[in-house]
């Protein structure tokens, strides 16, 4: 039985924005019910345009990024397209670096400004055009892109508020030497260094511990224990009741104290 996917691919649309656009179009393939297009930045706008207008791609849902540090041109820029009459979604992808700027969508869609102002400010792509580029998610002063593949997972600046200063303080990230220095070792495999406890390992063995002596020696060493002790008096027992300081037992003792004559009849006192 085939089952029928969830978003039915747009037939056609690849020969269709080929035919459209020409050498706009980088490369198009459809794969696991994924329709994607690359283009170049400069045929971004009339790409997109032409979607929305003439093959009712109406809402754009979502501009997502990508960094591949290796790349000359690092990042992906993936705009998600619903068209609400066909059911149908794309994906229309540009390549850019740190320097280039893309050209901005915002006239096509308003939703674009905050969605290009939050790759702006993870991933420092720049784009042309757009009314007011500036950061959404970090602060004003951040110093860096967050979701660049370089960049630290530390972050450069610390900031929390000063109860002396009054104000939000910015300082360079310290941090102590130990949450540095990870070596993803097992202590069970050995590491370069003393793990806290070894140390002990350096001290005499308690008797019964795991010991390199041989045999003879732990003799030797026992023998050389026993008769440095001093001698133990007799250990006390509780066998008899002079040793315990048991008196009778208590059945014995109520027995005595047991009235001989019966209780008067109540009717007759």
């Amino acid at each position: 039985m085939t089952v029928a996917p969830l978003v039915k691919p747009h037939d056609g649309l690849i020969d269709a924005v080929r035919a459209a656009h020409g050498a706009g179009v980088v490369d198009a393939w459809h794969k696991v019910d994924e329709t994607t297009i690359t283009v170049t930045r400069e045929a971004l706008v009339p790409v997109l345009t032409w979607l929305r207008d003439a093959q009712a791609y109406q809402q754009l849902m979502e501009i997502a990024g990508a960094d591949y540090p290796e790349r000359p041109e690092r990042f992906d820029l993936n705009y998600h397209l619903l068209s609400v009459t066909r059911n149908t979604r794309v994906r229309v992808k540009v390549t850019t670096d740190e320097a280039t700027p893309v050209p901005t969508v915002t006239g096509l869609w308003p939703v674009a400004n905050w969605l290009e102002r939050e790759v702006f400010d993870l991933y420092g792509v720049l784009f042309d055009g757009h009314p007011d580029l500036r950061r959404i998610l970090t602060d004003y002063g951040f110093t860096g892109h967050p979701l660049r593949k370089d960049f630290p997972l530390t972050g450069y600046q610390e900031v929390w508020y000063s109860e002396e200063a009054k104000r939000v303080v910015y300082e360079p990230v310290k941090l102590a030497q130990d949450l540095r220095n990870w070596d993803f070792l097992s202590p069970w495999e050995g590491a370069e260094y003393v793990l806290p406890g070894d140390e002990k390992a350096a001290l005499p063995e308690a008797k019964g511990a795991p010991t390199p002596l041989s045999a003879d020696e732990i003799k030797k060493a026992d023998a050389a224990q026993t008769s440095a002790k001093t001698p133990v008096a007799e250990p006390k027992t509780t066998e008899t009741k002079g040793q315990s300081g048991a008196g009778e037992p208590t059945d014995t003792a109520a027995k005595k104290r047991v009235r001989k004559t019966k209780p008067k009849d109540e009717t007759n006192g």
